[in-house]
């Protein structure tokens, strides 16, 4: 008996271990293809609609963020540019912002900043959907980094499920969903938006 119960017990090992086995070579040969899922599950890009206003999330180190949400403006699919400005040494972020988008050719007058103390997402999704209500938005172009979408889109969504809130992405030369684990900054991107997109599914 306890012979046939050990026969039994090694033939499942064994199953256990060839069935690891296969699964380590095709994650291997399909690497690629699965790193690309995984970095394109963090994109929520949709179409831009017709909304009240445009808000361009903090962290905008290239400037991308400002400029697509200055093209949707232009374009004639909102009225106005939020600049979402967390503080930073000697100022806020959405003064920079704005100085870029000028630069860059659009109208101070296209846009409107709000400053505030915000450390993170989730805190600046609080901060900014309660002064957007105050300002009587309804539809909002939710515009951010392409890798940072789907984060953004869950913490303003849960801070404000009364808004209708349409994320709209932005490139980042940093991180492209194809090709991300080619270089060092993009592999920081990524692991580093996992790990807070896990956390902010736990609710930290």
């Amino acid at each position: 008996m306890l012979t046939r119960f050990a026969t039994r017990g090694c033939g499942c090992l064994a199953i256990c271990l060839l069935a690891l086995f296969i699964a380590g070579i095709g994650g291997y040969f399909f690497r690629e293809p699965l790193a690309t899922m995984a970095g394109s599950f963090l994109i929520r890009d949709e179409p831009p609609v017709k909304a009240d206003a445009a808000l361009v999330l903090g962290g905008d180190n290239h400037g991308e963020r400002t400029l697509k949400a200055a093209q949707l403006a232009q374009a004639g699919w909102v009225p106005i540019v939020y600049l979402s400005g967390p503080e930073i040494l000697g100022g806020y972020e959405s003064a920079g912002m704005l100085a870029f988008a000028r630069k860059h050719g659009f109208p101070e007058s296209m846009f409107q900043e709000i400053p505030h103390s915000s450390t993170s997402t989730k805190a600046e999704a609080v901060v900014m959907t309660a002064e957007l209500r105050r300002r009587g938005v309804h539809r909002l172009l939710l515009v951010t980094s392409l890798f940072h979408t789907r984060r953004a889109y869950y913490l303003f969504h849960r801070a404000a499920p009364d808004l209708e809130i349409h994320t709209v992405a932005a490139p980042d030369p940093d991180f492209t969903p194809g090709t991300w684990w080619k270089s060092r900054e993009g592999q920081k991107i990524f692991f580093l938006e996992w790990v807070k997109t896990l956390a902010a599914w736990m609710g930290f």
